[in-house]
């Protein structure tokens, strides 16, 4: 995300980056696929609203971020959202990438690990389906995903945009895996994310990821 606070600083907005529970610096013993990251994110909006009251916010969430940012209970109370190759539902999410390692054959796998996350991490496949929140977030949306992404398939990330609520936009980037969007296509990646949070926050805000 580094990249995107040095473009995002250059064009005025004030940022915060922060390590959700169990990467990067922060301590933790589970990464949970969007579950406790969900606090983390609201924790973090709350931050910023503590330190710059009266500002308007934005949060950018890449794949697993952008999870955290649809799950979060209460919702996060920010002014517009952009998010990047979120899966669906965890299901899905699992599905693909066993698929994508083992071929067609590996979506047979998928019950050998959903059935390991409610003894070990304390919910179940179930219960991490962004999908079935996006209908109730009614500030802007911006999606962003890769049309050749195998991980969050362009099929389901149009499924995601479509259930979402109003205003929302997609846009879907050509020749894209489950990469880096910003440094995957730089110049046309600003201008879009710059149109986005001009609109929405009228040049005075913060981001946080």
């Amino acid at each position: 995300m580094l990249e995107r606070a040095k473009f995002l600083s250059r064009e005025g907005f004030g940022v915060l980056l922060f390590d959700f529970q169990a990467h990067g610096e922060s301590g933790g013993a589970h990464i949970t696929l969007g579950k406790l990251e969900s606090q983390d994110a609201i924790t973090a909006v709350a931050f910023v609203r503590a330190h710059a009251p009266g500002e308007r916010i934005a949060v950018i969430g890449t794949s697993l971020g952008g999870a955290a940012a649809f799950l979060a209970e209460p919702p996060l109370t920010v002014d517009a959202m952009i998010l990047e190759s979120s899966y669906p539902t965890l299901q899905q999410a699992i599905e693909d990438r066993l698929v994508r390692r083992f071929g067609k054959s590996g979506k047979r796998l998928a019950p050998l690990l959903t059935c390991q996350l409610r003894p070990r991490l304390g919910f179940g496949v179930n219960d991490l389906r962004p999908i079935d929140h996006v209908g109730s977030l009614k500030m802007p949306k911006y999606f962003i995903a890769g049309a050749d992404d195998l991980q969050t398939t362009a099929s389901e990330s149009k499924a995601l945009f479509a259930a979402a609520a109003e205003p929302k936009e997609f846009w879907l980037v050509d020749g894209a895996s489950h990469v880096d969007m910003h440094m995957f296509n730089r110049i046309e990646y600003e201008k879009r994310t710059l149109a986005f949070l001009r609109l929405n926050l009228q040049a005075s805000g913060s981001s946080s990821h």
